[in-house]
C-alpha cells in the first residue's frame, strides 16, 4: 500500500452516500461527454472531487482530467468552488445534503484506456471521466447511460439495475474505474465456456469472422481455466474496436477492451497475432487483475504506482499469449516457435537491453516505457519483452529440472491460490520465493543476474536439454554495419534511430539528421542498403546531412555485418533425453521442428 493511499480519510466512509452518474452524448460528433453526478446524503462545509491520473493496466499519469471542460456544482443554487490541484476540485457546500456536479469531457482519443465519442459510437473508461470522493472511494455507484439514439445500445460488465434503463450498479470506484462502456450499434455475439456467458461487442466494420474468432476465443478460454482451475466471474465480456491501424489491450476483472486493425484478420500471421492479443488480455483476468504486487493492492490513483514486478505481471503474461493459443490449437509447435524466435530477435536486436536492468524497467514504467522518443531504443528494455525472455527461461529451467513433471504453470496455479484468490498483493521476494518453491532450488543467482544486471541472457543454456538450440542468421550477404536507421518522410531521407556506439554514432551522425548522399552521390532510404553493399567491412564513408539545416559531411569506418534474425533449431544429433524433453514440452519430435 502507497503512503498516499494509507493517508486516505476514512472515518466518514461509514455514512453511506447516494451517488449517481448520468452521462448523456446529445450531440456524439462535438467529441463531449456530458456528465452529471448527484450526490445524496452529504453532511460536510465541503466536498473534495478527484479524477484519476491513471487507469490500472496502463502504467502512466495520463492527466485526465486535462479534457475536463464547463465545471458546475449545483444545491439549491449554484456552489462555489476552486481548482486546489490538477485533478482536485474542492466544491462550498454548506451542509448541504443534495449536490449536483456538473461537466463536460472531450472524447477524441480511440484507445483502449481512453475515452472516444463520435456519430458512430460512444465508449469511455471511468478512470478517464469520473470523479471519486476521498474517503468514500467504497461507496456503491450507480451510472445511468443517454444513448443519443434509440437504437444505440450499451455494452459493460457492470450489472444493469432492473427497471430502471440504461442503468448500472458498480459496488465501488474500484468496480466502476474497472468497467469500460461501449455506446452504439455494435455488434454483439453471446457464447458460452464452461456454462458461463461470455459476449463480444463489436464497433468499427473490417474483415472479422465473427464465428471463427469466438470458436478459437472458446479454446483460449478453456485452456487458461484448466490452468487455473475454473473461471473467477460470472460473466465476460469481449470489446472489440476494429479501426484503421490499431493495436492494443486492456485487461479487467470480467471484461477486456481490443483495439486491432480492421483488416488484419486476413493473414494467418495477423490472425494469429489476434488471437495473441485476445490470449494475453484474458490471462490478465487472473494475472495482475487479481494476482498483482503489492504496490497495486490498493490503487493510489492520484500518484505514480511504483513496483519492481511488472516483468511477472505483463511479461509472463507476454510468455503465455505465445503459448495459449499452441495449446488450444489454434496454431502448432512450429508457429510456436517461430514466434517465440521472432521475439528473441527483437530481445538481442534491441541495444537497451545493456543499459536498463529488467526490475529497474518494471519500476520506471511510469517516466520510461510508456514516454518512448527516438533514443529510447538506446537506454531501454520493455518489461514485457525481457520479462517474457525470463518467463521462458524459468519455464525451461524448471521443466529440465523435473522432467517437465512441473512447470511455468505450476508458479501461476501457486501463486493464484496464495494471492490471488484472496486479492493479497506479493512482494518481489514473496514472488521469487513461490518460483524457487516450485523449482525446488535457490535462485538468487538467477535473479540477480537477470532482473537486477544487464548480462546477457543465456538462451542455449536453456535450449540445450531439450535438444534445441539458439542460432543467427548469416551475414554473408549482409552490408556492412553502420548502425542507423534511415526512412523516407515527406520527401526527405531522416535518420530516425541512431545506435549508441554504432560507427555512425561515433562518427558524430544524430537522430533527426537528414540523409543527403553517401560518397558524394545521392542516397534514399530504400538504396541505403544496396549502397552500402558496395562496400566492406573496415572502409571508410563519407555521408552528407543536414543537421539542423546545417550541411556537414561525415567520415564512417564501416564494421562488421551483425545478425538481424534469430531462430530456435533442433540440435543436429540430439539424445533420447532431449527428444524426450521436447516431446514433454511441445508434444512434438525435434524432427518436426525442421
Amino acid at each position: 500500500m502507497t503512503e498516499a493511499t494509507q493517508l486516505r480519510p476514512t472515518s466518514r466512509s461509514r455514512t453511506q452516500l447516494d451517488l449517481h452518474y448520468q452521462i448523456a452524448m446529445p450531440q456524439p460528433e462535438s467529441h463531449l461527454f456530458e456528465v452529471t453526478l448527484q450526490i445524496k446524503g452529504w453532511d460536510a462545509d465541503v466536498l473534495d472531487l478527484k479524477m484519476p491520473v491513471w487507469t490500472p493496466g496502463s502504467y502512466l499519469v495520463r492527466e485526465y482530467a486535462r479534457h475536463l471542460q464547463d465545471f458546475k456544482a449545483e444545491g439549491k443554487q449554484s456552489l462555489t468552488w476552486r481548482k486546489l490541484s490538477k485533478n482536485h476540485w474542492q466544491i462550498d457546500t454548506s451542509h448541504l445534503s443534495e449536490i449536483t456536479v456538473r461537466y463536460r469531457i472531450f472524447a477524441n482519443e480511440l484507445t483502449v484506456r481512453t475515452n472516444h465519442l463520435d456519430a458512430t459510437h460512444g465508449y469511455f473508461n471511468p478512470a478517464a471521466l469520473c470523479f471519486y470522493i476521498p474517503g468514500f472511494e467504497k461507496n456503491l455507484i450507480r451510472i445511468t447511460i443517454a444513448p443519443p439514439h434509440a437504437d444505440w445500445q450499451v455494452a459493460t460488465p457492470l450489472e444493469a439495475i432492473a427497471g430502471e434503463p440504461n442503468t448500472f450498479v458498480a459496488a465501488d470506484f474500484d468496480t466502476l474505474v474497472d468497467s469500460p462502456f461501449e455506446i452504439g450499434r455494435h455488434q454483439l455475439y453471446e457464447f458460452e465456456v464452461l456454462q458461463k456467458p461470455h459476449a463480444l461487442a463489436v464497433w468499427g466494420q473490417g474483415s472479422l469472422d465473427a464465428d471463427q474468432v469466438i470458436a478459437d476465443t472458446q479454446k483460449i478460454i478453456a485452456v487458461e481455466a484448466s490452468m487455473f482451475g475454473g473461471l473467477p466471474y460470472d460473466r465476460y465480456l469481449f470489446l472489440l474496436h476494429l479501426s484503421s491501424q490499431g493495436f492494443g489491450g486492456l485487461e479487467h476483472k470480467t471484461s477486456c477492451t481490443l483495439n486491432y486493425s480492421r483488416f488484419g484478420f486476413r493473414s494467418q500471421d495477423k490472425y494469429n497475432r489476434f488471437m495473441q492479443l485476445v490470449a494475453h488480455e484474458f490471462f490478465h483476468l487472473w494475472n495482475v487483475k487479481r494476482i498483482r504486487p503489492k504496490a497495486l493492492e490498493v490503487f493510489d490513483y492520484d500518484n505514480e504506482n511504483y513496483t519492481p514486478s511488472l516483468w511477472f505481471s505483463e511479461g509472463t503474461t507476454s510468455y503465455y499469449d505465445l503459448n495459449i493459443p499452441f495449446r488450444a490449437g489454434i496454431y502448432n509447435a512450429q508457429t510456436f516457435i517461430r514466434a517465440l524466435s521472432k521475439e528473441i530477435t527483437r530481445f538481442l536486436t534491441t541495444p537497451g537491453r545493456r543499459v536498463q536492468p529488467l526490475s529497474e524497467s518494471s519500476f520506471d514504467a511510469w517516466i520510461k516505457l510508456y514516454r518512448r522518443d527516438a533514443y529510447s531504443d538506446n537506454s531501454q528494455m520493455s518489461y514485457y519483452l525481457k520479462g517474457e525472455m525470463v518467463s521462458f527461461l524459468l519455464d525451461l529451467l524448471i521443466r529440465e529440472r523435473h522432467g517437465n513433471e512441473r512447470s511455468l504453470d505450476d508458479v501461476m496455479r501457486r501463486m493464484w491460490h496464495q494471492f490471488g484468490q484472496v486479492e493479497i498483493g506479493f512482494t518481489a521476494d514473496e514472488l521469487q520465493g513461490v518460483i524457487e518453491s516450485v523449482a525446488d532450488k535457490s535462485l538468487s543467482d538467477f535473479f540477480h543476474r537477470y532482473l537486477h544486471t544487464v548480462e546477457e541472457l543465456p538462451f542455449n543454456d536453456y535450449l540445450e536439454p531439450f535438444g534445441l538450440q539458439l542460432v543467427a542468421d548469416k551475414v554473408d550477404h549482409q552490408p556492412p554495419f553502420v548502425g542507423m536507421t534511415v526512412k523516407t518522410e515527406h520527401g526527405r531521407e531522416a535518420i530516425k534511430f541512431v545506435e549508441s556506439g554504432s560507427p555512425a554514432h561515433q562518427a558524430g551522425i544524430d537522430i533527426g539528421d537528414e540523409l543527403l548522399a553517401l560518397n558524394g552521390l545521392r542516397v534514399s532510404a530504400d538504396q541505403w542498403s544496396d549502397r552500402l553493399s558496395d562496400y566492406a567491412p573496415g572502409d571508410t564513408i563519407e555521408l552528407t546531412v543536414f543537421h539542423q539545416d546545417e550541411l556537414r559531411t561525415y567520415s564512417v569506418t564501416l564494421a562488421e555485418p551483425r545478425p538481424t534474425n534469430y531462430q530456435i533449431v533442433p540440435v543436429d544429433r540430439p539424445t533420447p533425453v532431449q527428444e524426450q524433453n521436447c516431446a514433454g514440452w511441445l508434444g512434438c519430435s525435434l524432427a518436426s521442428l525442421r
